[in-house]
């Protein structure tokens, strides 16, 4: 069967770019299949969906959202959800291509929520804790000022209640629609992580998805106690491109991938998007001094 995909992915390849969603006829479809970036695989999506978005073939990770990524890696009783109507302004009238207001309306429609943070607190193999992502569907993962407040509220909120916090960042870097006033959420979210740890001595666990870059990578993404990082997932300051055009070398292979972090002591390790939940449970209760609990993938 897998042979049988890829003869037909070929003869097609015009009507299946990476992560197309399309039926055998080449049409778009919005729920029948997804072909892997990383093998050229067709993947079932119900059968897609029930393995967290990775590919059985090759190991994948193709991008998983927000919501579902909370959802599945916290316990099953009700997430309590935070600063979901906080919105953007456009306090410095930006136009480029299009006025930045048309930028946010047409985000909100595509995503259907405000800004590109979700957060949330909830229980993670029974430890409580405060816990958020980024939704790269909205303008990249971009850290606009709605953003950096909500991720500060986060540090806030663990401080207050003397709980973990855990950010799973998947960003472009700050938006640059909101100059300035973007890049002061570095310094912002930062400051209110450090009270987490001076005021109420609490771990915060960093996850890197694809891709972590830009702001974000240069501020809390890389601070945390623990650094985790899903494989092959795009980690740095500027992209490989313009990194390579600024200083006319070659850049080693695999520069910037986690794996590559990982042998240079960027990031602590590499966990699959199906074993995140219980690393990071065992994580929690042995910084917290916790007893060790048995838990199983079906917990």
């Amino acid at each position: 069967m897998a042979n049988e995909g890829r003869r037909w992915f070929e003869q097609r390849k015009e009507f299946a770019p990476a992560g197309k969603v399309f039926d055998k006829d080449g049409a778009a479809t919005p729920d029948l299949y997804t072909l892997c970036p990383g093998c050229g695989e067709m993947l079932y999506n119900e059968q897609l969906s029930a393995e967290l978005n990775v590919c059985g073939n090759c190991g994948h990770h193709l991008r998983i959202g927000a919501e579902s990524r909370l959802l599945a890696l916290c316990d099953e009783d009700e997430l309590e959800w935070h600063d979901s109507g906080l919105q953007p302004v456009d306090a410095l009238g930006f136009v480029d291509s299009k006025p930045y207001p048309k930028r946010i309306a047409a985000s909100t429609r595509k995503t259907g929520r405000n800004d590109a943070f979700l957060a949330a607190s909830a229980h993670i193999c029974g430890v409580a804790v405060e816990v958020g992502c980024f939704d790269f569907k909205y303008m990249g993962g971009s850290m606009g000022s709605v953003v950096g407040e909500a991720i500060t509220r986060l540090y806030e909120r663990a401080t207050a209640r003397k709980v973990p916090a855990i950010v799973i960042s998947a960003s472009g870097g700050a938006r640059m629609q909101e100059g300035v006033l973007s890049l002061m959420q570095m310094a912002k979210t930062c400051a209110a992580l450090a009270r987490l740890h001076d005021q109420a001595g609490m771990p915060y666990i960093s996850v890197l998805t694809h891709p972590t870059t830009g702001g974000v990578a240069a501020s809390f993404a890389m601070l945390g106690d623990v650094i985790i990082a899903e494989p092959g997932a795009l980690v740095g300051f500027a992209g490989p491109r313009v990194i390579k055009e600024t200083i006319g070398e070659e850049l080693p292979d695999g520069f910037q991938t986690s794996e590559y972090l990982l042998d240079h002591g960027m990031v602590d390790s590499i966990v699959t998007r199906g074993e995140m939940r219980l690393t990071i449970g065992r994580l929690l209760r042995q910084m917290l001094r916790l007893p060790p609990v048995v838990v199983t993938a079906e917990a």
